[in-house]
């Protein structure tokens, strides 16, 4: 009997994939699961059937990207808060120079914002101050002006370049003998100023702070201006102060009586003085606010 082709217990043989063949009836050898009706073999085109390793199974997974909604979501919320980290960092380091500066540095620069602080609130309370003057006189320009003509006209009473009305008194002396002077009239005109008088006029010339007397024959000149008696002097002031100023026991009345001159003094509610002189500017005084 031929002997048997199984295996012999106990044994193992390498498998290489190749199974045993068996001569056919021509001698040639066959393959005993070779199956006559199966297909012919695809040929082999380089790519591995097998399976796929984990990292190859990740590749696939994210390539090409298939994003949701809700990925895009959370890929925009993380894109604001790395944003918000940014700033916090960049904000935290440009305050880091503060913290590494000693405690006089500290204090210096705290005084100095107190001190700028300080200066800008005094401007705001002076700006503030403006605005509610401005608010408050509306016509703030018009009253400028008429406060400017006021004083204007205050001035040219005193320097006799503007007519001027008011109570006083009428002075007349009438000195027939000629034995008034210049002296007597001058301290006539000195105790009316004294008395407060604000206009005087003599005749036809204006009496002012720069005006001189002078003796000529047959009268006395005034700022180069002849004056005949009787001189009449037109004064403007409170008569009840003026009058009594002249007629005081050794006063300018009994001077000039003593003279033999005649003297009348009487009161007026109403007295204008019209003589005016002409306003000449100053060759070297100027004003001390230009």
């Amino acid at each position: 009997m031929p002997p048997e082709t199984g295996n012999a217990p106990g044994w193992a043989r390498p498998s290489d994939g190749i199974e045993d063949q068996e001569p056919d009836s021509t001698g040639q050898k066959s393959d005993k699961g070779a199956d006559s009706s199966a297909p012919d073999a695809v040929p082999d085109d380089g790519q591995d059937d097998g399976p796929k390793t984990g990292r190859q199974r990740l590749v696939a997974s994210l390539w090409p990207p298939r994003l949701t909604r809700a990925q895009l979501i959370v890929a925009l919320l993380l894109f604001i808060l790395g944003l918000g980290l940014a700033i916090q960092v960049r904000s935290t380091s440009d305050s880091s120079a503060l913290r590494g500066a000693r405690q006089e540095d500290l204090v210096r620069i705290l005084d100095e914002l107190d001190n700028r602080s300080q200066r800008l609130t005094d401007e705001q309370r002076r700006l503030e101050g403006q605005k509610t003057e401005l608010e408050n006189s509306s016509n703030q320009a018009e009253e400028a002006r008429k406060q400017t003509v006021e004083k204007e006209q205050q001035l040219g009473v005193l320097a006799g370049t503007v007519a001027a009305q008011g109570p006083g008194i009428n002075l007349t002396i009438d000195d027939s003998t000629h034995s008034v002077e210049a002296d007597k009239l001058l301290d006539t005109i000195q105790e009316l100023r004294a008395a407060g008088a604000e206009a005087i006029q003599v005749n036809n010339v204006r009496v002012v702070a720069s005006t001189y007397l002078s003796d000529l024959r047959g009268g006395v000149e005034i700022d180069g201006k002849r004056v005949m008696q009787p001189y009449r002097f037109k004064v403007i002031g409170k008569p009840e102060d003026l009058e009594p100023a002249l007629n005081i026991p050794g006063g300018v009345v009994q001077t000039l009586e003593k003279e033999q001159a005649k003297v009348s003094v009487t009161r007026e509610r109403k007295i204008i003085v019209d003589a005016l002189r002409e306003a000449k500017r100053p060759d070297y005084a100027r004003s001390s606010s230009q």
